[in-house]
Formats: C-alpha cells, structure tokens, sequence
C-alpha cells in the first residue's frame, strides 16, 4: 500500500452519501466549537481548546460531504438502479466501536493537518505572541493514531 493510498483510505475513505452519520458529524462538529466558543477567554487560545476548534472543522467539513450525494446512479437505467438500492448490494455499516475510531481519528485529523492555520491568528492579533503549535500538533496526531489503531483493532480483514 503506497503512502497516496494510505492517506486516501484513512481520510477520505468513508465519505460517500449518509445522512444519519453527517447528522452525528455535525452535531459532534457544533458540539466541538462549542467547547472552544464557552471556554473562558483566559484559556481559549491554550492547546486543548484549539485542538477542539480545529477538529470541529474536520467533522464539519466531513458531515458536508456525507450530506453530499455521489454520482453512482447517474445515467443508468430504471433497473440498474432498482439493482443499487436492493439490500443485497447495499454496504453495512461497519461496527459501533470502528465508527467511534473513525470520529476520533477525522477529529484528530483537524489539529494534525490544520495547526498551521494557528500561524494565521496570530497575523490578526499580534498580542498572541507564542501560539501553541507544538502540543496542538502533538495532540492531533496522537489522537490521530489512537483512531487509527482502534480501526484496524476492530475491523475485520477482508474476506
């Protein structure tokens, strides 16, 4: 498995059209920015509640595109696309404890790949002269492997 694939597997994956995991997406999303937006101001700009408004831009962004419907029916027949539906061909879920691993690892996703944005606040407000870059990264990205690990723990191989 090439390092493209990888990535690809374990961030982009999953994402095709499912409105009940968009709507946990983005009510786990809102409830993210909300612990950024209620903490109190002193702490606002430490490491823990900037992992939570980068995460929640991840899960947003994720629930956008579950909300998204693919284009798998387009331009086939009436029957071909009564054959999609069929419950035979439809996929299964994976288990609760692989779903939870995901949304752990698609949050973690946000301060792993998104700290740079840090660097951006502090071109806005000068007062903010040492931006937690570090721990926010190191958080993201061990939250990132913890969500990895548990998915490969709990799925099973392919058959």
């Amino acid at each position: 498995m090439t390092l493209r694939d990888f990535l690809l597997e374990n961030i982009a994956g999953d994402l095709e059209y499912h409105p009940r995991r968009a709507v946990l997406y983005l009510s786990l999303a809102a409830g993210a920015l909300c612990f950024w937006v209620f903490s109190p101001s002193a702490t606002k700009f430490t490491a823990i509640p900037l992992v939570f408004a980068l995460g929640s831009l991840t899960l947003l962004l994720k629930g956008i595109f579950l909300l998204r419907k693919s284009s798998e029916g387009l331009g086939l027949s009436e029957q071909e696309l009564a054959s999609l539906s069929d419950p035979v061909n439809r996929k299964s879920l994976p288990s609760i404890a692989t779903q939870a691993a995901q949304i752990v690892q698609d949050f973690g996703t946000g301060a792993f790949l998104l700290w740079p944005l840090l660097n951006v606040g502090k071109d806005i407000d000068n007062s903010w002269n040492n931006p937690p870059r570090f721990p926010v990264f190191l958080t993201g990205a061990a939250l990132f492997l913890l969500g990895w690990l548990i998915r490969r723990l709990t799925t099973s191989p392919p058959t």
